[in-house]
């Protein structure tokens, strides 16, 4: 399953990258070719910027490329490092869960409660700020997948 979720997000950043790379090159022809700047392709860019940010983020998590500095666990002993492992994990699955997963799902209430939408587009804000939770989710999930394989099955 984790094979699957990695390849669908994999491809959903390139689509949102390639959706934002087209509203950019469109405002440019537009603005400065075409004499019409469109006010939709800074939103449609705006918003797939926060989208492959925060799924980006996710993905990033599944697959290990966060930045670390191996400098603390390299000073613990093989079981305390595994120890150190867990902590790290656990502190990753907090933060997805209490800060993106609670904390964006009321952002997403407070959006459509007071019927926030965007300017141009029109759209209710509350979809776009969906991705936080969807985010949060997901880096849940990879952070007790990790857990269970690295740190977990490694003191069997």
């Amino acid at each position: 399953m984790r094979k699957t979720i990695d390849s669908i997000l994999g491809k959903l950043c390139l689509l949102l990258l390639s959706i934002m790379l087209f509203a950019v090159v469109w405002q440019v022809i537009a603005r400065f070719i075409l004499q019409s700047p469109s006010t939709i392709t800074d939103e449609i860019s705006s918003y797939s910027l926060i989208w492959v940010g925060l799924l980006g983020a996710a993905y990033a998590t599944g697959q290990h490329l966060h930045l670390a500095i191996d400098l603390i666990p390299e000073k613990f002993v093989e079981k305390n490092s595994r120890l150190f492992d867990g902590f790290v994990h656990l502190c990753v699955f907090s933060f997805g869960f209490f800060v993106m997963i609670i904390g964006g799902w009321r952002l997403c209430q407070l959006s459509f409660q007071f019927e926030q939408k965007s300017a141009s587009l029109g759209i209710p804000l509350g979809f776009v700020y969906l991705v936080v939770p969807l985010a949060g989710i997901l880096i849940c999930y990879f952070s007790i997948d990790t857990f269970f394989k690295k740190v977990i099955s490694s003191k069997a």
